[in-house]
């Protein structure tokens, strides 16, 4: 643990020092002992978001996106296929063809070009190195694009005065782009630094929930079909694009540009996809100046039921190149673990759930860290959900808090308000006044401010007090220690915390799905498309340097 773990202002947690060390000593050593298994792997996510590197992006013309369209055509079910990735025989056909890389994967997807006619000319070493050199072209033009829009950040934030902390954010609730981007600069006018824009389900996702007899609705914009445009030529309905796409997010990533000119101060823009779709969100936010993504493997595979290795490879992935973009990550406060109850047929109690939340997000902060990230560009879910519902829900909250500054002082927190009326869970704005620690920079996001006659002024107004008042009285105050509900829930939370890491250690990840993890009758999602990559054949190490 770090000396700023020593602030006067820190509540303080008496007679959990030992407990706590051994509890950071934990996660860093799970995390240590996973991180060389995603650095060897890749999957289905990787490999796409490698095109979108390359400047493949857009539908197919069936209105599939284009990148995914490619892969699938290569890769199929294919592991060794997988293991080889579709860099290099993608680069041998622009070689071959001379066009550009969008025009070669419209040409793959329309069945034009095979890439498994491409991948056999790699046996020949001249073949080979040309399209090596192809790949080593293509992953500059990317890295140059990238560092031009974190520069470009940079140097608007100089210019346009960047809002200090602590932030107040708003999701966006408009689906569609044009509507999206009207919004951004609605909510920037009000007061909003940062606006939360949600991905829409990928084709692998939609399709794998599909076949686990799950309905899907597709995304269809104002009723129309997704292939009436042309992929080559774009589409004269950007306004109807969907607000999480690439697409989408270029148009509301310059909304929220003439709205930070307008009203002298940069405007955040942030992204939150659904799984499987790690690797791609990041080249997104990357090439799109999208400044914080919400990326939670440890979500994904608790709530979500992703498979461990692929959620951790893609998640590695994404974190390396929001290090090199400079994008902030949103780590939540950790998911509600149910598994080992189901196993036993009971449930947990308070403590326990909150102690297994706080090991995963331990957990996926250091793998983060381990991927690239540093500390400042890491932020951390500060209360778990669920605790809204307790009847000693702000004091617990409160224990919540402080066990996190103790554990992550460096980081950031992001606290969620809750709203009774919109039946959504998490402390309410008044309660995080009183939660607000002095040596953190505290972020807000507000909910439901977009009820009909609802001034989101107002709401961006009453979270900036809330903000500025607990700050300055956590200031005022030195020498606070938890006692009571507060200091009893701390404790019992470590405990469980450290018993999760101790049994994610020993026993693996059955220790938090329960007892069928294993269960070859119910295979996860995604574990069919990940697998150890093929070392010679990855273009990942200039692209992550």
């Amino acid at each position: 643990m770090t000396a700023a773990s020593g602030s006067g202002h820190e509540i303080g947690l008496p007679g959990l020092d030992d407990e706590l060390r051994r509890l950071d000593e934990l996660a860093r050593g799970v995390a240590a002992a996973w991180s060389s298994r995603t650095l060897a792997a890749t999957t289905m996510g990787r490999e796409r978001a490698l095109l979108r590197l390359f400047g493949v992006s857009g539908l197919d013309r069936s209105g599939l996106p284009l990148a995914g369209s490619v892969v699938d055509r290569f890769v199929g079910s294919s592991r060794e296929r997988l293991a080889d990735g579709v860099s290099l025989p993608f680069a041998m056909a622009l070689v071959e063809y001379d066009v550009s890389p969008l025009r070669l994967a419209v040409d793959i997807a329309d069945g034009l070009i095979d890439l498994e006619r491409e991948a056999e000319l790699l046996v020949d070493p001249d073949h080979r190195a040309r399209a090596e050199a192809a790949v080593s072209g293509l992953v500059a033009g990317a890295i140059a694009r990238i560092d031009a829009n974190r520069t470009a950040r940079r140097e608007l934030c100089a210019v346009l005065g960047d809002p200090a902390g602590p932030w107040v954010a708003a999701a966006i609730q408009e689906h569609a782009a044009g509507g999206a981007a009207a919004e951004v600069r609605d909510l920037a006018q009000a007061g909003f630094d940062v606006l939360r824009i949600e991905v829409p389900m990928g084709r692998e996702l939609s399709g794998l929930l599909e076949a686990a007899g799950q309905e899907v609705a597709p995304w269809r914009p104002g009723g129309a079909g997704r292939g009436d445009a042309d992929p080559l030529g774009g589409s004269s309905a950007d306004d109807e694009a969907p607000a999480g796409s690439q697409r989408g997010l270029a148009a509301i990533r310059r909304a929220a540009d003439e709205a930070a000119a307008t009203r002298r101060g940069y405007v955040r823009l942030a992204s939150a996809a659904p799984p499987l779709a790690a690797p791609e969100q990041a080249v997104v936010a990357a090439f799109e100046r999208v400044d914080l993504v919400v990326a939670d493997a440890m979500a994904e595979i608790v709530s979500s039921g992703v498979d461990p290795d692929r959620a951790l490879a893609d998640h590695a992935f994404g974190a390396a190149l929001h290090r090199r973009a400079g994008t902030m990550v949103l780590i939540g406060p950790g998911p509600l673990v149910v598994g080992p109850d189901l196993s036993r047929g009971r449930p947990s109690d308070v403590a326990t759930r909150s102690g297994r939340a706080l090991a995963l997000q331990l957990l996926g902060v250091h793998l983060a860290r381990g991927s690239g990230l540093p500390a400042e560009q890491l932020v951390v879910g500060a209360v778990p959900a669920s605790l809204a519902a307790e009847r000693l829900g702000a004091a617990l909250s409160l224990a919540e808090v402080a066990l996190r500054r103790r554990l992550l002082p460096e980081h950031g927190l992001w606290f969620t308000t809750g709203d009774a009326d919109e039946g959504s869970t998490g402390p309410s704005l008044s309660q995080i006044g009183g939660l607000l620690p002095a040596d953190a920079a505290a972020m807000l996001q507000v909910s439901a401010t977009h009820r009909p006659g609802s001034d989101p002024g107002e709401a961006a107004g009453a979270a900036r007090t809330v903000l500025a008042t607990g700050t300055m009285l956590a200031r005022s105050r030195t020498g606070v220690q938890l006692d009571g509900p507060a200091l009893d829930h701390a404790r019992a939370t470590a405990a469980a915390a450290v018993q999760a890491l101790d049994g994610l250690a020993g026993a693996g990840w059955r220790s938090i799905l329960g007892e069928d993890f294993d269960d070859a009758e119910r295979r996860r999602f995604g574990a069919d498309a990940v697998t150890e990559r093929t070392e010679s054949n990855h273009p990942l190490r200039q692209l992550l340097g």
